[in-house]
């Protein structure tokens, strides 16, 4: 593809009353409707009128986070939606592949091929819910995932996609022969199969990994189709998007097959003045003592004794080995930022924190908006965007309403979606059933490729 027929893709993060850690309290909102499935029918109708190309909901399985079970919330949702993907984060260290197969198979199917997984490896906190007495170090969960999704792909290709018959004259439903064991025996897992679900519309959902760390990069290289990053300036968008893109060869694969995708979290008003008012007001609804806490765990030092429109002490910045355990990534993305940006002040840090939880923030008016989308997509940062509004549902409408006719007043954009599936509308190739074109060959190749 050309980069004159080159477009840009969005997702929108859907997240209660809005992505910026004070929406709550925004006299627009009501937090209440947190578990009201109405409430994000309406966000992702919304999404398919802007046509986005996909909702995605994050997960974890600790704490007291106020979200619906992705499964259930996606499956709701695609009854009520005719052309938006589904992108659902599930782990892998505290799962099963059998499982994760199944389910994901049964929501490509429920939604006519819109389904996707966003894999993550979890976090440190979800241990103890899970009759665990630690969280696996980075280098393990790195390999337990990868064997992981090693066999939910065997699962998935355990049915050929032509084995269901349904002839009535012969009384066959299935033809057996093409649905087989997967007999996995690795490291960690041993798995029998087949599943006992046909294989996904798709083939595959599309399969999406978070994170940008070294080995976030490689595992996306070799098996993600879409990667969810946090940059925080264009420099270091461009720098993940080169590195991650030049990884590609080694693992038999073209730039075009994955598609990287940063967070932006947009306060868009008819007038940049407009939309510093509400990114101030935001700010003011802040509590301030806990999150200058909460942003200190990355410092030597605590931030509150420092002035908060001072410069950040970046000197202080606690190294990246100390968060092992946790989400490396996210820690780095957001003292990157600071160490580029001399000029940075504490209010500033905190508020970009705030807005986007670690992706980058841009309040401004229309134009400036899809200038500063435009920039980013044209000069390698990006091929679109995880779209985090601050508030919701009038962060979404704005956006919808005004940046998308903007983009496509410029090329940018869509006007109508290019297909059925999630696959087609992202311009990936449905994948072929490894099993069933490792069959065909003849047994002294097949040794070969093993």
């Amino acid at each position: 593809m050309s980069k004159a027929e080159r477009k840009l893709h969005f997702n929108v993060f859907i997240n209660g009353s809005g992505h910026h850690s004070a929406s709550w309290r925004h006299t627009s909102t009501n937090p209440k409707q947190d578990m009201d499935i109405q409430h994000y029918a309406n966000l992702a109708q919304t999404a398919e009128k802007g046509l986005f190309d996909a909702v995605f909901v994050a997960d974890g399985y600790s704490g007291a986070s106020r979200r619906l079970e992705p499964f259930t919330m996606m499956s709701a949702l695609a009854a009520l939606t005719k052309h938006i993907g589904f992108i659902a984060t599930v782990g892998t260290t505290y799962n099963e592949p059998f499982h994760v197969a199944r389910k994901f198979a049964s929501l490509d199917h429920i939604s006519g091929g819109r389904a996707a997984w966003n894999i993550v490896t979890g976090a440190q906190s979800a241990a103890f819910n899970f009759s665990r007495e630690a969280h696996p170090e980075v280098a393990l969960r790195y390999e337990i995932g990868d064997e992981f999704v090693e066999v939910v792909k065997r699962l998935w290709d355990s049915w050929d996609d032509d084995a269901l018959l349904y002839d009535k004259s012969s009384s066959e439903q299935l033809d057996s022969s093409k649905v087989q064991e997967i007999n996995f025996n690795g490291a960690y897992y041993s798995v029998k199969g087949p599943l006992n679900i046909p294989r996904p519309l798709q083939g595959y959902p599309v399969l999406v990994q978070a994170g940008s760390s070294d080995r976030g990069k490689e595992l996306a290289a070799k098996t993600a189709e879409v990667i969810f990053t946090a940059q925080q300036t264009l420099g270091a968008a461009q720098e993940f998007y080169s590195d991650v893109k030049s990884r590609l060869a080694k693992h038999g694969r073209t730039p075009e097959q994955l598609l990287i995708m940063p967070g932006l979290s947009p306060i868009v008003a008819d007038t940049e003045a407009e939309a510093r008012d509400l990114e101030d007001e935001l700010f003011s609804l802040i509590n301030l003592p806990n999150a200058l806490k909460q942003m200190s765990q990355h410092f030597n030092v605590d931030l509150a004794e420092f002035p908060l429109d001072g410069p950040v002490p970046v000197q202080n910045i606690r190294p990246s080995e100390e968060f092992t355990l946790g989400i490396t990534s996210r820690h780095d993305v957001i003292m990157d930022a600071a160490r580029r940006d001399s000029r940075m002040t504490i209010r500033q840090l905190l508020s970009r924190s705030a807005g986007g939880h670690g992706h980058v923030t841009f309040s401004g008016s229309t134009l400036q908006v899809a200038d500063f989308i435009e920039g980013w997509f044209k000069n390698g940062g990006a091929d679109g965007f995880n779209i985090l509004p601050q508030i919701f549902p009038s962060g979404l409408d704005a956006f919808v309403n005004k940046v998308v006719p903007e983009l496509q007043n410029r090329g940018l954009f869509r006007t109508a979606y290019e297909g059925t599936t999630l696959r087609q509308n992202l311009g990936l190739n449905r994948p072929a059933n490894r099993r069933f074109h490792d069959l065909q060959l003849p047994n002294i190749q097949r040794e070969a490729a093993h």
